[in-house]
């Protein structure tokens, strides 16, 4: 079988162990196809006649879809076992979507294959990130999802640039520039495919010398014949959940961030997917250190996400450009965090029989705190930035002290083989 990680890179990134022959990944392919999309979904639907409203909406619908969708895949996941069909169709739907968007006339259509790519996320997700968490069971959880996260990145800088420069030499021809997507969609389905084949079942990774959860019993069947209901998930997950939900309830997001670089005259417009890059790279670097940390000092290194946090409304909304850059750069080092040590905390909670329910409801939990987030924050930006400092510097600081619950409740928990 595949080395595990083998396994952790080639779903994130760069194989370490395969020759060039193998140059891509699955993930950073995927993120080269469908984050090259999203860097021009509002232009593109505004060709087609969409008056801002309409993007909101859509893109909102989208981001809803992405994440509270999971409440119905991880569940599925579950019960049906076939991590590797869901990861499948969840990826073909974004490859195959993201290509037709660029030859959608009627606006109605491109704002259904908007939605679609991001249904696909929704799709994969809990299979994916419970497949993953087996083979970093070995690795080191908080080193095989930071490893993955980071090397996401690549995707998600390589992709927009692309479409940039496809825009350039055509003119701002949408077709051509989201139609070259299809090729790092066609190569990463074939690399997934192969992958299935190579490692049927990363859940033997997962063996009893790996410090995991202890296995929840098999349910039972009742005199007629149907399944007991699964049992509940741990109490520690729950607090888990109101921690990070709590922490991104108090996060600004980058479009308020870039909106006051613009309205304020601080960078032009031009200069800001630069900015944007440049954070994609601290998420890069922040989502490898607190894996590392993780590993080693375990969930303390929590603190960090809602420390960073509070810092990044007092740095980046000033009217200096290299304040507002550095906070960008915070913000860029948080959504490391998020995207990778907050997920590998997941499979350290729950044991795999529920673990893709598990990875649905974090994920739709930590959805809707951050559309919640990203409307208080930017409510309070047109209201004052003082208040808007303060308010997330309190929010934060409860974070911190529900981080502490989660911290106390591992202590306490029994030790598991």
């Amino acid at each position: 079988m595949l080395g595990a990680w083998r396994f952790v890179t080639v779903f994130g990134t760069i194989s370490l162990l395969a020759d060039f022959t193998v140059f891509g990944t699955i993930s950073l392919l995927a993120d080269f196809v469908y984050e090259g999309a999203r860097s021009i979904t509002g232009p593109l639907l505004a060709s087609l006649g969409a008056t801002g409203l309409v993007v909101g909406v859509v893109t909102g619908i989208g981001e809803a879809a992405a994440l509270g969708l999971r409440l119905v895949s991880g569940p599925l996941t579950d019960r049906t076992q076939r991590f590797w069909a869901w990861t499948i169709a969840g990826y073909t739907l974004t490859i195959v979507t993201v290509p037709l968007l660029g030859i959608a006339a009627p606006l109605w259509v491109a704002c259904g294959l908007v939605i679609a790519e991001r249904i696909g996320k929704a799709v994969r997700s809990p299979a994916k990130d419970t497949l993953l968490s087996h083979a970093a069971a070995v690795t080191g959880r908080g080193r095989g999802f930071a490893v993955h996260e980071a090397l996401d990145q690549i995707g998600a800088v390589i992709g927009p640039l692309t479409v940039a420069g496809v825009l350039a030499l055509t003119g701002n021809d949408y077709g051509p520039a989201l139609g070259v997507l299809a090729l790092p969609g066609v190569a990463a389905l074939a690399l997934l495919v192969w992958l299935r084949l190579r490692v049927p079942e990363p859940a033997r990774y997962e063996t009893p010398t790996v410090p995991t959860p202890a296995p929840l019993p098999a349910p039972e069947a009742t005199d007629d014949g149907r399944a007991q209901p699964s049992p509940p998930l741990p109490p520690t997950f729950w607090a888990y959940c109101a921690f990070t939900a709590t922490t991104m309830l108090g996060f600004a997001t980058f479009g308020v961030l870039s909106f006051h670089m613009v309205i304020r005259g601080i960078l032009p417009a031009a200069a800001v997917p630069l900015v944007y890059a440049a954070a994609m790279g601290a998420d890069a670097v922040a989502a490898l250190l607190s894996g590392w940390l993780y590993d080693r000092v375990g969930a303390k290194t929590l603190a960090a996400l809602p420390i960073l946090s509070a810092l990044v409304p007092v740095v980046a909304f000033t009217d200096r450009v290299w304040l507002v850059v550095a906070g960008a750069l915070l913000w860029g080092a948080a959504v490391g965090i998020q995207e990778s040590t907050l997920r590998a905390v997941v499979a350290d909670l729950v044991a795999p029989p529920r673990r893709a329910t598990a990875y649905g409801i974090f994920a739709a939990g930590l959805g809707a705190a951050t559309a919640a987030g990203g409307a208080l924050t930017g409510w309070l930006y047109d209201t004052s930035i003082p208040a808007l400092i303060i308010t997330v510097a309190v929010v934060q600081l409860i974070a911190v002290g529900l981080a502490v619950t989660v911290i106390a409740r591992r202590r306490s928990a029994p030790a598991r083989s």
